[in-house]
């Protein structure tokens, strides 16, 4: 029977650890599936991320799609639709017609003047035949524009082209008679037009149009003012006018540049400026998008951006901002996209290049594309279409691969000179009213209010969720510990955007009421905290034994709340006192500091409360989880309790504060709620603990919705939140290989 007992014992001892190796396997399996997972989670949220955001990062390309011969008078001028399936060509005899770019197929045909007449000059432009100034003798002048109308039965799109006349069929007289044009410059919209007109006697004549409504009948009538301007080169060889009609550049050949100021069209003021060397000579005249910037290409093969900045007379001054270059050829045209920043160039040995000027960038270059420099040239509004005027009257279409050109290194994190600013700077504008607006895409001020949120944050968070910790988990009553670490635990699941909430409606309105009592309870805390230690170290043993060891923290709990009373009471008081009432509006009169509502203090403690709980719960479990003999042992040696807790403790548990701190660190950079309702949401590089900012995530909480699919807006978002994922990768990574080497180091003491 002994036997049997025995033998029972042993079967059931080998199911027991059959069945325990199974369950420890079982575990093994899925702790090993769920990390796993949680890696195949981040290397799939990576990858989406890295798929968005590469396209960002390719190559321009072009593809021709065919050639078509053009029949009559060799077109001067050329334009493309916004589809770049209809484009316009205007002849050297002021003919024109529009047609189909695919077939040839003429669509519409004509002329602006009657046969007899002789064109003798036209506006210098190639950007856009979309404002065409043409002058047949006699100081006259006539403007048309080509116009495309699209309208759609179904899915069915049909393209109307029409020519159209700004101030009427009829030429205007832009010169006193008798005196002949030689170079013509112009523009229009729907509140009028401006022309200026060189002729021959050196005599610069601006002639500003404005349409007027009667106020008898509502008709609209033109009214013209003009005078005259004295231009002293005699060399002039370029004159162009920008979209707004209120800058004129009179430009000579050695590279004079004589910039009007017309904001005033009845006083023009102007600047005259050399803006090429001595050996070189002006060979190509563009306006960038927006008719700000001015584009000049010289004989040396470069292209020169140059835009207006008011100096501190308030007067625009002409300032070189950017070079570029395609070749050692003079450049023989320049065609500028018609939104955006960028612009295509051609030398007169063929190469052709495509530049973004915000970028800084080559987006693509190719030396000998063609075999010759073309005659005329055009690039569809959305930059995707471009023709070519070849030798023989041949018109080549290619297709434009250039989706993103406005994204580069140096777009993204470097300072870009900004047109209309006077030096570079560091700004996110990714949207405006404006059509002629340059996107501003710096993703430095972002990542500046990231890192500015998350120092604010931790300097709160780190001092109270650390040394609550070590009170709680070393000297607080084993009773009230049962107590405080669960409800200060609980806080962790209290939703961000409460938190958010509370601190944009409620806290912002009170730090601002209350500045004072606020910077004072700062400094008064911690000395009256030190001051009651210090009276409670002084009181007999009998009176200190009153109340059972570690609960003494209670003490503390009215306290702090009547230091916060009367800070806040005070507060009032002492501000009409000392600053008129009003210390915010005194901080920005006399000290220069601006206050918002909104702004990096408030972040800091809505923040740093959403922060406390991870922090003080991994460090209160490192700290009390130090085995209790090496406490022990190091009292009964004759350590003091702070020797022990400085000496043994806190270096026991170093990993699991610093693992803390770093957790904590990780929400605090992707926090979004908080930042986004608690701070203005103004992305601006200060330090200023009194000003807002707007941090990574809250910025693609806020413009994802409204930022268009497949845009470089779009993509950038994302990229943000690569960086993101990239910053809080690298954190954790090296917290882990600091967590390693301290517990390494300390974890056999």
């Amino acid at each position: 029977m002994t036997a049997s007992l025995s033998s029972e014992l042993a079967r059931a001892e080998q199911r027991y650890r059959h069945f325990r190796t199974f369950k420890d396997k079982l575990f093994r399996f899925v702790m090993t599936a769920g990390g796993l997972t949680v890696i195949g989670a981040l290397l799939t949220i990576f990858v989406f991320l890295v798929y968005v955001v590469l396209p960002l990062f390719q190559s321009a390309g072009m593809t021709q799609l065919g050639v078509i011969p053009l029949a009559g008078p060799a077109p001067v001028r050329l334009d493309l639709a916004e589809h770049g399936d209809t484009a316009f060509a205007l002849g050297g005899d002021a003919s024109y017609r529009f047609f189909e770019i695919s077939t040839g197929k003429s669509l519409l045909e004509g002329r602006l003047t009657p046969p007899e007449t002789i064109l003798t000059a036209l506006n210098d432009s190639t950007r856009s035949a979309r404002t065409i100034a043409a002058s047949f003798g006699h100081g006259k002048v006539l403007l048309a524009s080509p116009q495309y109308r699209e309208t759609f039965v179904g899915a069915q799109r049909t393209m109307t082209p029409a020519l159209a006349y700004p101030l009427g069929p009829d030429p205007v007289q832009a010169v006193p008679k008798g005196k002949t044009i030689v170079a013509i410059a112009a523009e229009a919209n729907d509140d009028g037009a401006t022309i200026a007109a060189l002729a021959n006697d050196r005599m610069l004549y601006l002639t500003n149009y404005v349409k007027v409504a009667s106020l008898l009948d509502g008709e609209q009538h033109v009214e013209s003012t003009q005078v005259a301007l004295k231009v002293m080169s005699d060399d002039v060889s370029f004159m162009t006018l920008n979209e707004s009609q209120q800058a004129l550049y009179v430009i000579s050949k050695k590279g004079l540049v004589s910039f009007f100021d017309i904001h005033d069209k009845n006083l023009p003021r102007l600047t005259e400026v050399q803006v090429l060397a001595p050996d070189a000579q002006v060979t190509a005249v563009e306006f960038l998008s927006g008719g700000t910037s001015l584009l000049i290409g010289d004989s040396l093969g470069k292209i020169t951006q140059w835009f207006p900045i008011r100096d501190q007379n308030n007067r625009h001054q002409l300032t070189q901002i950017r070079t570029f270059a395609i070749s050692n050829q003079p450049v023989a045209l320049i065609v500028p996209e018609f939104f955006r920043k960028g612009f295509a160039a051609i030398d007169s040995a063929g190469a052709l290049g495509l530049f973004h000027t915000t970028a800084e960038r080559t987006v693509y270059l190719q030396k000998g594309f063609l075999a010759t420099a073309p005659s005329a040239a055009a690039l569809s509004p959305r930059g995707d279409a471009l023709i070519l005027l070849n030798a023989h009257q041949t018109l080549a279409r290619y297709d434009v691969q250039n989706r993103y050109p406005e994204v580069s290194w140096h777009s993204l994190w470097g300072r870009v000179w900004y047109e209309g600013r006077r030096a570079p700077e560091f700004i996110w504008q990714s949207s405006s009213s404006s059509n002629d607006f340059e996107p501003k895409f710096s993703l430095t001020p972002l990542a500046f209010g990231t890192l500015k949120a998350t120092v604010y944050a931790m300097f709160f968070a780190i001092p109270v969720a650390v040394l609550g910790a070590i009170y709680t988990a070393y000297f607080m009553n084993a009773g009230l510990r049962r107590y405080v670490k669960p409800s200060i635990e609980i806080m962790a699941a209290l939703p961000t955007v409460i938190l958010g909430f509370l601190a944009g409606l409620w806290l912002a309105p009170l730090i601002e009421l209350r500045l004072l009592g606020f910077l004072g309870a700062t400094f008064l805390m911690p000395l009256a905290i030190f001051g009651v230690a210090w009276v409670w170290s002084r009181l007999p043993a009998w009176a200190r034994q009153r109340l059972p060891q570690g609960t003494e923290v209670i003490l503390l709990v009215p306290l702090v709340c009547g230091v916060l009373w009367v800070a806040m009471n005070v507060s009032q008081p002492l501000e009409q006192l000392w600053f008129g009432g009003n210390l915010p509006r005194w901080l920005g009169q006399t000290l220069g500091i601006t206050f918002d509502q909104r702004n990096s203090l408030v972040v800091g403690i809505a923040m740093g409360f959403a922060v406390i709980p991870n922090i003080y719960s991994i460090s209160e479990d490192a700290i009390f989880g130090v085995p209790h003999h090496l406490s022990v042992g190091s009292l009964a040696l004759g350590a003091t309790s702070w020797q022990t807790l400085t000496r043994v403790v806190l270096l026991t548990a170093s990993p699991g504060i610093f693992s803390g701190i770093v957790i904590g660190l990780g929400r605090a950079v992707g926090e979004t709620m908080i930042v986004l309702m608690a701070t203005g949401n103004t992305p601006i590089m200060d330090l200023n603990i009194f000003q807002g900012f707007r941090a990574l995530s809250a910025n693609i909480a806020v413009e994802m919705p409204e930022s268009a699919l497949n845009s470089s807006h779009y993509r950038i978002l994302f990229l943000a939140a690569l960086v993101l994922f990239g910053v809080t990768f690298l954190f954790n990574t090296v917290a882990e290989i600091v967590r390693q080497r301290l517990r390494s180091r300390y974890g056999n003491l």
